[in-house]
């Protein structure tokens, strides 16, 4: 149920992002919900095995790379997600920025 809520949770905030970041277009709701279960699902299995994969690069950039891959894997959801777009490598990069800054609010303010 908890996996369930933060993916609802997620969603708002693609939806948010997606209202305010010009280059980032989701179609509707359901669409925002498959958003944050994909995402959800290629953050939590591809991401640790990318950031073992180009721990030497990541070590070199003092962990900035990781904003690249983070950037990357919203464009792999990208192309697997018919209505959701976002039109380039630096939108997909403050797409994931503020979608943890966002899940990062939203989830502090539903934990008290």
């Amino acid at each position: 149920m908890n996996y369930l809520f933060k993916v609802l949770l997620t969603a708002l905030a693609v939806l948010l992002i997606a209202y305010l970041l010009p280059g980032v277009e989701v179609d509707n709701y359901v669409t925002a919900i498959w958003v944050a279960f994909i995402v959800g699902i290629l953050f939590s299995i591809l991401k640790p095995i990318l950031v073992i994969l180009t721990l030497p690069v990541t070590i070199l950039t003092l962990g900035l790379f990781l904003f690249v891959i983070n950037a990357a894997l919203i464009l792999l959801a990208n192309n697997w997600i018919d209505g959701f777009s976002v039109s380039g490598f630096w939108t997909a990069l403050l797409f994931s920025i503020l979608l943890s800054l966002f899940e990062s609010i939203l989830y502090k303010l539903i934990e008290k």
